[in-house]
């Protein structure tokens, strides 16, 4: 540990996606500039040519040297299964080791997080930052006739001098271009463009891939360039964990952060400490956030007392409200004629594709190319009728005795607003260019992503939007190395799983299309076998989720944006409630889930956090 100083203006705690957008942000003021310390457990690997290769991205799960690589407890309404929780254990964290996707949520999504109490964080107050962390570079002619860009997306509304760069690569299979078809035969193929809020129907997902390098863009090479870690205000240690972060009474009756206590990786300790009218800036995760607060006294006090740890602030909503976005999935095996990534299994294929990479920038391993859409509910006949809905809302929602927790309610409500709107996305269909392996029991991510069944296959997957089960990240011991108990409660509450049963009978209907049964194995297998049964039978559609159910890897909501009153952790501006000097600035602060892959609304999220902050700094 080779830093000199030990005071300064700003302390955050974590390097990944959400931290070095702060970094960079709070360190850029030349004129007055304020002192900016990153504390980042994992390694600096920028340059690494298995982060950069955006195809070698399977390759990083459950490597210590990439990945926290955690495991969730047993599922009880997955029969027991445990499901894998990677993140990102380098700087630039989960951005690092994710499927580079951008979704864009719903100007809905926003608009109830405002309606929780969240002034500034509705449609419009976010809308800004959706543009502000990325530049965008347009597909070329060619890709946009393929994917029928044109139809619906609105160049003009893409960020135009943001530190990410974003586009809509080149090198589409036939499978894109089948996927873009059989929504349209299906009557979803619609206008607008996800970026501006108000989006149903099929869409080619834009990438953090360099237009021209084609190389991964995330956090660390987009915000912590070269020129931002030159800064003589900015400074990073890696390799080095926050065990706690130190608080001590105020005269205003709660407590001051003063500093993080650290330990680096040859066992060495030191206390970093930020200045009067500095702040501690907790930017770790979903999973780590919550984790640090309880190991420092801010949480649960029952919880808190069974480790032997003092109570600080009293302050239960810690590590509650837990929501990820669940899937199913149903492999299809592919034509003869055509290529997957299952394909790369033979030694020989994935060494040429591997040359074509290097030599030219080129082939399989240049891009993540994703196809996907956002639809209300659905189900083996299409769009559920309102009646319908309402039924299911009646009887699994409104009458459901699923445990009470603070702030249900209201959060309920915004989400059964959401739920019967027709013109709102209940899920989010992906296509996945490979085959998908659950087992009974705890699944790694690289048993679900290892092909076993022979044959090569392509994966349709059902996500749900708005996940109505509540979960909790809590610790299991005073030793910050020990992970903590994540729980998510995948499909406890009994409207998600009616609704995805309903919607993984509607992936039976897209891959009967015209368009994908051509490039499917006439007669071809599935993953699970008896998957065809769903399409008629609901019962066995969720069996079908209980056995495939997985993550899409966005746990969120554990220091939820709320009033302590409902069960939050920090309020509006991002403090701890009951603290001074201390925020979080990352998907915990999430009240409810967004739509879609959440990587784009951390980065705008912590674009404004950014802007917070200064806002607090110029008024004290």
């Amino acid at each position: 540990m080779s830093i000199e100083e030990s005071e300064f203006d700003y302390i955050i705690v974590g390097g990944g996606t959400a931290g070095l957008v702060l970094a960079a942000r709070l360190s850029e003021d030349a004129e007055n500039p304020k002192s900016v310390l990153v504390v980042e457990a994992g390694a600096n690997r920028r340059g690494d040519a298995k982060i950069e290769t955006p195809g070698l991205m399977g390759t990083l799960y459950e490597d210590p040297s990439y990945d926290w690589a955690f495991m969730t407890e047993p599922q009880a309404a997955l029969d027991g299964r445990q499901i894998a929780c990677p993140r990102g254990k380098v700087l630039g964290g989960s951005s690092a080791i994710n499927f580079a996707a951008i979704f864009y949520p719903s100007k809905a999504d926003f608009q109830s997080w405002a309606a929780l109490g969240n002034n500034g964080w509705d449609a419009e107050g976010i809308a800004p930052y959706l543009r502000k962390f990325h530049t965008f570079t347009p597909a070329s002619e060619a890709t946009k006739k393929q994917l029928l860009l044109d139809d619906y997306m609105d160049e003009k509304a893409q960020g135009t001098s943001g530190p990410l760069q974003v586009t809509i690569p080149d090198g589409y299979s036939p499978f894109n271009e089948a996927w873009v078809k059989a929504f349209d035969e299906l009557g979803f193929h619609l206008p607008g463009d996800p970026i501006n809020g108000e989006k149903l129907g099929a869409f080619s997902v834009p990438v953090s891939i360099h237009p021209t390098k084609k190389t991964r863009e995330y956090s660390a090479p987009s915000y912590y360039t070269d020129s931002v870690s030159s800064r003589a205000n900015l400074k990073l240690v890696t390799e080095t964990t926050v065990e706690k972060i130190e608080l001590v009474p105020n005269s205003e009756g709660s407590v001051t952060a003063t500093g993080v206590q650290v330990r680096a990786k040859d066992g060495q300790r030191k206390t970093f400490q930020v200045k009067t009218g500095g702040e501690v800036i907790l930017s770790s995760g979903a999973i780590a956030s919550p984790q640090l607060l309880e190991l420092s006294g801010v949480g649960n006090p029952e919880i808190l007392n069974n480790h032997g740890i003092p109570v600080v602030v009293d302050l239960p909503g810690v590590g509650q409200n837990l929501q990820d976005h669940v899937l199913s999935s149903i492999s299809y095996e592919i034509a003869d004629d055509q290529m997957s990534g299952d394909s790369l299994r033979d030694p020989s294929l994935l060494q040429a594709v591997l040359q074509m990479y290097q030599e030219s920038r080129s082939g399989p391993l240049a891009g993540s190319l994703l196809s996907a859409a956002y639809l209300p509910p659905v189900d083996k006949n299409g769009v559920v009728p309102s009646s319908k809905v309402s039924e299911l809302l009646s009887t699994h929602l409104d009458k459901s005795d699923y445990p009470i927790f603070p702030g249900k309610d209201k959060q309920y409500s915004l989400m059964r607003e959401r739920i019967a709107n027709p013109k709102e996305s209940s899920v989010e269909y992906l296509y996945l260019p490979l085959q998908l392996n659950n087992r009974s029991g705890a699944t790694t991510m690289q048993q679900l992503l290892s092909p076993i069944s022979p044959g090569n296959y392509i994966t349709i997957c059902a996500l749900l939007n708005h996940p109505l089960s509540r979960g909790s990240v809590h610790i299991t011991s005073t030793d910050p190395a020990a992970a903590p108990r994540i729980d998510p409660r995948y499909l406890s509450h009994p409207l998600d799983m009616e609704l995805l049963a309903r919607q993984t009978q509607f992936i039976e209907r897209i891959a009967r299309t015209g368009p994908l049964s051509a490039v499917l194995k006439d007669g071809g297998r599935r993953l699970p076998p008896n998957a065809a049964d769903v399409l008629d039978d609901l019962d066995k559609a969720k069996e079908l989720v209980k056995e495939r159910a997985w993550t899409c890897f966005h746990p969120s909501g554990t220091c939820a944006m709320m009033p302590k009153s409902l069960g939050g952790v920090v309020d509006s501006r991002l403090k701890v409630h009951g603290t001074k000097g201390l925020r979080v600035v990352d998907a915990s602060i999430f009240p409810l889930e967004t739509l879609g892959n959440i990587q784009a609304t951390v980065y705008a999220v912590a674009e404004r956090a950014a802007d917070l902050v200064k806002e607090d700094a110029t008024t004290q």
